[in-house]
């Protein structure tokens, strides 16, 4: 009986545990962490991603130049979401050798509330026409002055059938209340079904020491 209460309460706090962790893995499309390195997925090809904006006490009108990894930390890093409104800097890092061989085009485009992305493709806020870049380093900026929703289009241009990826991301996005108040939640949760595993087992024990002396 001490099993049995044993393996209801586990499979009680795993199942809490799936719904009150924030995910650690969100979908983002082609970008995603893949061994600690954000990378951008190109069919059989890959692209480190690597994003930076001015940090707070910085001035947000700054060249693209001066926001650059090597610049002794001066700028927030992010992978995918976009953390705030402002200037944005975007660096798309060849892994492969033969992306640095292919014309690769990029684009950045409002979210469709209705329709496609190929109806948004005509009207986008970023767009680097298909070009060589035989450095393997591909750099854009925008200065986002709106919170939303967009979608990263990279299209690489091989004579052949293109390949295409595309990321969803959000630029400011506001916590939810789980973000928040989530992980106090999930104390409260544990130390409730710590609880009441500890108060059934201690119930078990009482009603086998009763049994024994009857």
């Amino acid at each position: 009986m001490d099993r049995l209460f044993g393996a209801r309460a586990a499979t009680f706090f795993l199942f809490l545990l799936g719904l009150l962790l924030p995910l650690q893995v969100r979908a983002h499309g082609a970008v995603r962490v893949d061994e600690g390195i954000c990378k951008l997925f190109l069919g059989p090809y890959t692209m480190q991603f690597t994003g930076y904006q001015p940090r707070e006490d910085e001035h947000a009108d700054r060249h693209e130049d001066h926001v650059h990894p090597t610049d002794g930390g001066g700028h927030k890093e992010f992978c995918q979401d976009i953390p705030d409104l402002g200037y944005t800097l975007v660096n798309l890092d060849a892994i492969d050798q033969k992306l640095r061989e292919m014309p690769i085009e990029v684009s950045i485009v409002p979210y469709p509330e209705s329709g496609s992305v190929e109806d948004a493709v005509t009207n986008p806020i970023v767009h680097l026409p298909p070009k060589i870049y035989p450095s393997g380093t591909i750099r854009f900026q925008y200065t986002f002055d709106q919170p939303g929703r967009f979608v990263g289009i990279v299209t690489a241009h091989n004579g052949k059938q293109p390949l295409e990826a595309r990321f969803p991301f959000n630029v400011a996005p506001q916590p939810s209340l789980l973000d928040v108040y989530g992980k106090y939640l999930f104390i409260i949760v544990v130390v409730g079904v710590l609880y009441w595993y500890s108060d059934r087992r201690a119930a078990v024990v009482r009603r086998s020491k009763s049994s024994a002396v009857g």
